[in-house]
């Protein structure tokens, strides 16, 4: 009787242990979770960030940095066409660098408070806080959330998150559409909390310096929310974009980033502007302007009209397309460029930020391989325009 007591109360202590010792449940992990990002204070990663929206999967090395309260700083490199973007948010607001085409945009935003970054610690977090309807497993390594996917491309719908088990470090997170097909992977191989960082790190300056222009010694062309409307009444007063009545460039309704021409207040604004920048377009510059395509066309929706252009005095091209939904998408390539800061919500298009402005129409604005794009379309979903600006980059060519 004995050793069976003694056996017993042996097995009894061996199951406290193990229980203490075993597996934490969904719910302790999220309130560790809570603590850990409430406390937060600075972060560094790294990793590579795989986009399947396109025809070919694109993968991008990604670097992230934060420092308390509101600085971010994410490096975005896609080695094989040697492109590297820098997302900064500082005391002077958000910009968007290429510092390799001398590049500078300037937006007003509060991102990323208002829209999650599937690269960023604090909506990885908040997404598992928030859902109420998390499903959590535990592998060998990490602790894994499905939970609700929170960006503003709705075709998203859920992500899965791998937090390390020893520190909830982020290792890997896969975001999938309505189909459960994987759209968006990051993988992180390196991430560090509460690294000490230089000043500069988040300077708009000093970022641009890090990686000089290889076609201008020139300084990028900075510009107040000022400057932005006298340079660019000015631009439109002598462009031959203008329209005769003087109503089709108002620059407080703007939905660009370059202070450039601007968009009219009709449901076919963009039709309208390139027409007229249709008239006399060929040029001998535009010879060289290589267009890019969207691989990527609603339902519903034909094949686009391809008109050359001269649009902001750069060649470009425009494509009109008819259907259920009727958009325009200009591109063109800009020789100089100026930062205007002008209202309109930041959209996360993964291989870059776009700028998503007006109401009806619609304008997104984005800049790629030192293209600039204008999408623009008085019925287009916010969902469709971002499936078409994130196709473009898959094929090059008229």
């Amino acid at each position: 009787m004995r050793r069976m007591t003694w056996t017993a109360a042996v097995l009894l202590c061996f199951s406290l242990v193990l229980a203490a010792c075993g597996t934490k449940d969904a719910e302790s992990v999220v309130k560790e979770l809570d603590k850990v990002v409430n406390s937060m204070e600075s972060y560094q990663g790294s990793g590579t960030m795989t986009l399947r929206t396109g025809q070919q999967p694109l993968e991008y090395k990604v670097e992230v940095s934060y420092q308390k309260p509101q600085y971010y700083r994410i490096k975005l490199t896609n080695e094989e066409k040697d492109i590297t973007q820098i997302v900064l948010r500082n005391d002077d607001g958000v910009f968007v660098l290429t510092p390799k085409l001398n590049k500078v945009f300037r937006f007003q935003s509060d991102w990323p408070q208002n829209q999650g970054q599937v690269y960023l610690y604090q909506t990885l977090v908040q997404s598992i806080l928030v859902d109420n309807s998390r499903q959590f497993v535990v592998d060998e390594d990490a602790y894994v959330f499905d939970v609700m996917a929170n960006y503003n491309n709705g075709s998203l719908a859920r992500q899965k998150i791998w937090l390390n088990k020893s520190d909830y470090k982020p290792v890997q997170v896969e975001v999938s559409d309505t189909n459960a097909a994987v759209m968006v992977s990051v993988k992180f191989d390196k991430f560090d909390f509460g690294p000490k960082f230089d000043k500069a790190v988040f300077e708009t300056e000093a970022n641009m310096k890090a990686a000089p222009s290889s076609q201008t010694t020139e300084e990028p062309t900075m510009t107040t929310p000022e400057q932005d409307v006298n340079d660019s009444a000015a631009g439109n007063a002598a462009s031959p974009d203008n329209n005769a009545d003087g109503s089709g460039n108002n620059p407080d309704d703007d939905s660009a980033v370059d202070g450039d021409d601007q968009t009219n207040d009709s449901g076919n604004a963009a039709e309208d502007e390139g027409g007229d920048a249709a008239t006399g377009a060929k040029t001998e510059e535009s010879a060289d302007f290589t267009a890019m395509k969207p691989s990527y066309t609603p339902d519903g929706v034909s094949e686009p009209e391809l008109i050359d252009i001269v649009f902001g005095g750069n060649p470009g091209l425009m494509l009109r397309y008819t259907g259920d939904y009727s958009y325009t998408l200009i591109q063109t390539e800009p020789k100089d460029q100026a930062a205007s800061l002008v209202p309109g919500m930041m959209v996360d298009l993964g291989f870059t930020m776009g700028q998503l402005s007006g109401d009806e129409p619609q304008t997104l604005t984005w800049t790629y391989e030192g293209h600039q794009f204008r999408l623009t379309s008085a019925n287009l979903p916010e969902t469709e325009m971002i499936k078409v600006a994130q196709s473009v980059q898959g094929e090059i060519g008229k």
